[in-house]
């Protein structure tokens, strides 16, 4: 009797040390952000939800600024892309934008109008093609100027294209505030898996099934059988069949001695089937070429039944204190016809068999302001625009080499063609945010064709140093809050 309670008291006493600890980080953070001049979270979302109403407008534009984590959806011609978030070392940036380009004509276009999602990163977009089409926006984090803040959304969010207006569907019982989720589409309902919430004190990964019925605007929570895939973010989703989706990969972060944090990236794939009544959970282990475990993946179902992963981190040196990582810009999918599942690597065609059949076309110019960077792991070459002798916007060009290796970009499919926006890359304690755009015929797999070739300089704002320890957080805190990101958006396809 007397241990029992001695137990109970222990663990009553560490609970009173957590608590104090987190009393004490609030404390020391509400310090900083004083002497930053920023404002608490909480009242920036609420002016920024505080907009006005404003009547719809469409309008031909330049494309979007540098971002990562960005939302993205295709329907018939059209890719939609929302949000996103931009860094340079010294600010964070959230964006609440929508753009569509039309991959016909080669055109973007802004859409406005208010009221309307609130700026955000790590949120996830479906598109629907009832009722004249329809995108689908859930969650998300809001993250402030400093990197020291962020908030976590669990709103839900239609765009009418028909209709030209956004709505906020407002349903109750649904999943809890969240980023790094994902979403599918699956007979009229919005399936929901994992993600996590994190506000750079305590941190919580997710495991947990929603769906959403669009026929009758009600979230449920799926109660599962069997054994199911450890809480995790950015995994890859997917739908196999009528009946089973298919989960693999993703990211979760852990608490490590000393109060440091450790990243796993997993490389596990489930099967999620459905069955009258109940839904099951049951593990599998795919064939053929299965990419390297990595995070900050981008993950796109194909009309032609194959689910493809873009780019993505992989961790080469690790330590208590010390990560590098190598970037890749590789191409992978995960062939799920005939009831089977199989990993195949896209692998391009040499250039030299490229250029013989491209032989009757004119040379293309070389591109202008070539920055290579360099930090002994991997090499990426950033170009600036290039010399053509039309001076349209819209001219594209063919690259073999295509985009470098990022993580957290854009991806998505419009008939036979892959298509890859944006995204991040590190360099030491840097990171750059992107905004080039390519596209791939994975029919052929002979060449990238750039649209938009990349910034030909990227600015970078903050230290140089990984132990810097300026008290304006400015890169130790923003550097947590990207690997956070990059996690996020990203791991999605370990394997």
């Amino acid at each position: 009797m007397g241990k029992k309670d001695k137990k109970k008291k222990k663990g009553f006493g560490i609970e009173k040390t957590n608590a104090k600890t987190d009393k004490k980080l609030q404390a020391k953070q509400k310090k900083l952000l004083q002497k930053l001049g920023e404002d608490d979270i909480e009242n920036m979302v609420q002016s920024l939800q505080a907009q006005t109403q404003s009547e719809y407008s469409e309008s031909v534009c330049a494309p979007p600024s540098p971002r990562s984590n960005l939302a993205v959806a295709s329907l018939d011609d059209m890719i939609y892309f929302h949000g996103g978030e931009f860094f340079n070392g010294a600010k964070v940036e959230c964006f609440g934008d929508l753009f569509s380009y039309n991959t016909n004509k080669n055109e973007w276009r802004v859409i406005k109008c208010s009221p309307c999602p609130t700026p955000r990163s790590g949120h996830q977009m479906i598109s629907t093609a009832a009722n004249g089409g329809e995108l689908w926006i859930f969650g998300g984090e809001f993250a402030s100027p400093s990197g020291l803040q962020f908030y976590h959304y669990r709103d839900l969010w239609k765009f009418s294209i028909a209709g030209k207006k956004w709505e906020h569907v407002k349903v109750p019982n649904g999943p809890s505030a969240r980023s790094g989720h994902r979403m599918i589409l699956h007979k009229k309902r919005i399936i929901l898996f994992g993600g996590f919430h994190d506000n750079n004190q305590s941190f919580l990964y997710f495991n947990d099934v929603w769906m959403f019925s669009m026929d009758k605007y009600a979230w449920t929570k799926v109660d599962t059988d069997g054994i199911a895939p450890t809480p995790r973010s950015g995994v890859g989703l997917g739908v196999v069949s009528d009946d089973k989706i298919v989960v693999f990969g993703g990211y979760t972060k852990s608490s490590a001695k000393a109060g440091s944090e450790r990243g796993q990236t997993h490389a596990d794939t489930f099967i999620l089937q459905e069955t009258p009544g109940k839904w099951k959970w049951s593990s599998t282990k795919p064939g053929g070429r299965r990419p390297t475990p990595r995070s900050g993946v981008s993950c796109v179902t194909a009309p032609n039944g194959k689910i493809y992963i873009f780019g993505g981190v992989m961790d080469t040196e690790e330590d208590d204190e010390n990560l590098r990582g190598l970037f890749t810009n590789e191409i992978h999918f995960l062939d799920i016809q005939g009831g089977g599942m199989a990993w195949r690597k896209v692998d391009l065609k040499k250039k030299k068999e490229v250029e013989t059949e491209m032989s009757d076309e004119p040379a293309a110019a070389p591109s202008q302001n070539v920055k290579t960077t360099t930090d002994g792991i991997f090499t990426v070459t950033v170009a600036g625009p290039k010399q053509e002798s039309s001076t349209s916007a819209n001219t594209s060009q063919l690259d073999v080499g295509g985009p470098s290796p990022r993580m957290n970009a854009a991806i998505a499919v419009v008939r036979h063609n892959l298509w890859i926006f944006g995204g991040s890359y590190e360099q030491g304690s840097r990171q750059y945010t992107l905004c080039d755009f390519y596209s791939l015929d994975v029919n052929k797999c002979d060449a990238w064709r750039t649209h938009i070739g990349n910034l030909p300089s990227l600015q970078w704002l903050g230290s140089d140093s990984e132990d810097s320890s300026d008290s304006d957080k400015s890169d130790d805190d923003d550097d947590d809050d990207d690997s956070d990101d990059s996690e996020d958006e990203s791991d999605m396809d370990t394997e």
